[in-house]
């Protein structure tokens, strides 16, 4: 970018690189990844190229790949989120937790194994970098698997994939469970508006009872009401 002679192609690289590993926004990230600016000026640097990014040569492929990194981060935090509000649901998760399979059950893991692997996914945190081979060395020294060839001999790609499963079937739960929850609220809604209006046209109460109704009528046509207040005032 012109008026910026002192950042290189190196520097160039490196802060597209750093977009699109911590998203546009993340100036303060970015500006560790681009080695020898402060963030002073890589926030400066940062906003003329968001404000002239479109005079450059080969924007869309610069856009492309920032998109790209962009995807992941929100990927990677919807995740989060579902992960932490299924974990949420049970008291002691390593001992409570159910996977909800529907017909995806699969024939390989048992849920003993799945739900290890989903609650030590959370623990070691799923985004955090190399925590497949962390989840493997897991489930290698957890006791309860000492004579379970099939868990420990898998690799970390192995535990990736199941993983990977695993987390969209809870997803899928969260977003039946979200759905239910919505249901029952709108069941719930017109019962209460119309227990509040009393049920009868125009939204007006009408006293239930001839005792009600009766003294009704008494308050509305008592002098004292009507008149006797008023001429206390005057």
């Amino acid at each position: 970018i012109q008026g910026f002679t002192t950042w290189s192609k190196r520097d160039f690289n490196q802060f597209i690189k750093a977009n699109e590993k911590y998203g546009r926004d993340d100036i303060e990230n970015i500006a560790k990844e681009v080695e020898g600016k402060t963030p002073e000026e890589v926030m400066e640097y940062s906003t003329v190229f968001w404000e002239r990014c479109s005079e450059l040569q080969d924007i869309d492929r610069i856009m492309a790949q920032i998109d790209r990194g962009e995807a992941k981060i929100q990927r990677r935090a919807s995740i989060k989120k579902a992960l932490d509000a299924k974990m949420a649901r049970y008291r002691a998760p390593f001992h409570q937790l159910r996977i909800a399979y529907g017909t995806n059950k699969g024939k390989n893991y048992t849920e003993e194994e799945d739900r290890f692997l989903v609650c030590m996914l959370h623990k070691l945190g799923f985004d955090k970098e190399n925590v497949y081979e962390e989840l493997r060395a897991a489930v290698r020294s957890a006791p309860q698997f000492r004579f379970d060839w099939f868990i420990k001999s898998r690799t970390a790609m192995e535990l990736q994939r199941r993983c990977n499963t695993l987390i969209t079937l809870i997803e899928r739960e969260n977003q039946e469970l979200e759905e239910k929850e919505r249901a029952e609220k709108k069941k719930r809604a017109p019962r209460g508006l119309s227990g509040s209006l009393g049920g009868t046209p125009g939204g007006m109460a009408m006293g239930g009872t001839k005792s009600a109704q009766k003294r009704k009528g008494e308050n509305l046509s008592t002098p004292e009401n009507k008149s006797g207040r008023k001429k206390k005032k005057v």
